[in-house]
């Protein structure tokens, strides 16, 4: 065989198994494209770095953060109430019994006298859940309701605001408790401490007083406050008591009697022991001093 024969076939046995393979790689392309591939799940995008914002944005950004994880909206109610009642101490006891059936506590209670007759104010505390209704029930002790009040403020973004600067200083308490562990394990220097350390006490008061405000916003939205005051009815009242007695009247008239008897023996015990005996000490020195100057007048009359 020559050696042009060998090299033609060669070259066809060449194209044979081209086109072989090019044959079997159709149907796995096929195949490949009639596979349908899953969707990838969409990435949540990253959030930016925290030099990327100034420090109002992040204040800006945490506190929309913190009014949108406010549920509900944080008011502080509170209520008025001028009640015209029979009985101002009954009303008061009622009023008690009342708000600590509804899960409340009395603040204050004084009811005093005016003119004969009884007057009462009060300042209780209840859930803000309970604030409408126990503000009917205490309604319904009065005769007539004169005055009626109710007011809210709403502390959310005072709340949220609150939150916002809480987390940040408290992130950055966290920072500054690592930069003292650092400064301590690779300098050990007192001043590079102790820089830290009145930075980081700062921080945690400025964390103390924040809670304390955010505490006490939380009570007040907690317990509505209700005022109360309590006007005696008038017209209940009876042209003449029912315990009018004419001997009791005798008895305080004899008896402021003897009290201006016993004035006027006190006067007058007063009188001989102790101005008497006054006026003779005071006059003695008077009397001599007057004898004095008539003596020397005879004398210079004499001469």
């Amino acid at each position: 065989m020559s050696k042009a024969r060998f090299c033609l076939i060669v070259a066809l046995l060449s194209l044979l198994l081209l086109s072989a393979c090019a044959r079997a790689a159709v149907p796995v392309v096929k195949e490949v494209e009639s596979v349908a591939v899953p969707a990838q799940p969409t990435m949540p995008a990253r959030a930016p770095a925290l030099g990327a914002y100034s420090s109002e944005k992040l204040a800006v950004v945490s506190a929309e953060q913190a009014l949108a994880s406010t549920e509900e909206r944080m008011i502080i109610r509170t209520g008025n109430l001028v009640l015209v009642v029979k009985d101002t101490e009954a009303a008061v006891e009622t009023i008690k019994g009342i708000v600590v059936a509804d899960g409340g506590y009395v603040v204050s209670s004084n009811v005093w006298r005016d003119n004969e007759l009884f007057r009462g104010r009060m300042t209780v505390r209840v859930p803000a859940d309970r604030f409408d209704a126990t503000m009917g029930a205490i309604k319904g002790v009065a005769v007539k309701v004169d005055r009626e009040e109710t007011t809210g403020q709403d502390v959310t973004e005072e709340y949220a605001d609150l939150d916002a600067r809480l987390v940040n200083l408290e992130a950055t308490e966290k920072e500054l408790r690592e930069l003292l562990t650092t400064v301590r394990e690779r300098t050990g220097k007192a001043e590079d401490i102790l820089a830290v350390y009145e930075k980081l006490t700062a921080i945690r008061g400025q964390i103390e007083q924040i809670k304390g405000r955010m505490q006490y916003l939380e009570r007040l939205t907690a317990m509505a406050t209700i005022n109360i005051d309590l006007q005696p009815d008038v017209l209940a009242e009876p042209v003449v008591k029912s315990g009018w007695q004419p001997s009791a009247t005798v008895r305080d008239a004899l008896r402021n009697l003897v009290r201006m008897l016993q004035f006027l023996v006190d006067a007058v015990i007063w009188i001989i022991l102790y101005l008497v005996p006054v006026l003779l000490i005071l006059a003695v020195p008077l009397v001599i001093l007057i004898l004095i100057i008539r003596r020397l007048r005879r004398r210079s009359m004499a001469a």
